[in-house]
């Protein structure tokens, strides 16, 4: 069986490159080697970032892949409810990974592709990418995720309007919303994703990952519990030999040597 999802690793920077020509679309091989690939990055100590596109230049993911839906409708409704999850499980593991993930969107990213750009921290997008959630279309819903963590992003009124209507929206105007962070060049994505995930490799992964719980966490909280969270983490990051190391480095007007500990 042909390989659908690749791993790489680099200098601290883990790029997982999806490869399910010609469009990249989710499959139930994809979603397993998703969760394979996910499962070894996040038991891996020397992962600080990682990076997140298609191969090519066409798609991202430009969705599920839409052959396997007949079977799914004459399942009963606890087994569409297994492989609902089962996506959900993916998504949630990386969206709960402990280190930075950036997504490079570097053509379509709509549907599964879009939700698995949800759920990423970061998102760059290629000029020529086209964003949206057009299951409506087929009367169905975003199942993966993106009825949650859409309207947490960009606000419920404009996930609400690209979801009723569900057409694709450009780069530039998935920048106007805050659905993704940047836009750049078509063909200078790559760039710009490792760049980021470069300058993000040179910090404390205990750090990293509590500013990224911090804000996770927080989200779902009121805003005194998570003030009280962060205290917390905060508690439990300074006791760790990186924020030793990073007061004594800027003290002595050095570069700080972070060990992850």
């Amino acid at each position: 069986m042909t390989q659908l999802v690749h791993l790489e690793k680099q200098n601290g920077i883990a790029t997982v490159t999806l490869d399910n020509p010609p469009m990249n679309v989710l499959s139930k091989q994809v979603t397993q080697e998703l969760k394979e690939v996910f499962t070894t990055i996040q038991e891996d100590p020397e992962v600080i970032a990682v990076v997140v596109t298609g191969n090519g230049d066409r798609a991202f993911m430009a969705g599920a892949d839409i052959k396997e839906f007949p079977s799914w409708i004459d399942l009963e409704k606890e087994e569409v409810k297994k492989v609902a999850k089962s996506n959900h499980e993916v998504f949630n593991l990386i969206e709960q990974l402990e280190q930075p993930t950036i997504a490079l969107l570097n053509g379509f990213a709509l549907g599964g592709g879009c939700e698995l750009a949800l759920a990423c921290d970061i998102r760059i997008a290629e000029d020529h990418a086209q964003l949206g959630l057009p299951e409506v279309k087929l009367g169905l819903l975003p199942g993966a995720g993106g009825t949650q963590r859409l309207p947490r992003l960009i606000g419920e009124a404009k996930a609400k309007e690209l979801m009723f209507l569900g057409d694709s929206i450009t780069a530039e105007e998935a920048l106007q919303v805050g659905l993704v962070n940047h836009v750049v060049p078509k063909g200078e994505g790559m760039e710009a994703a490792l760049s980021m995930a470069k300058k993000v490799s040179r910090l404390s992964l205990q750090a990293l990952s509590r500013i990224k719980r911090a804000v996770d966490e927080g989200a779902d909280q009121p805003l005194e519990a998570a003030l009280e969270n962060e205290v917390d983490l905060f508690v439990e990051l300074i006791k760790t030999e990186d924020a030793r190391e990073g007061v004594e480095a800027f003290i002595e007007k050095r570069r700080a040597q972070f060990t992850h500990k």
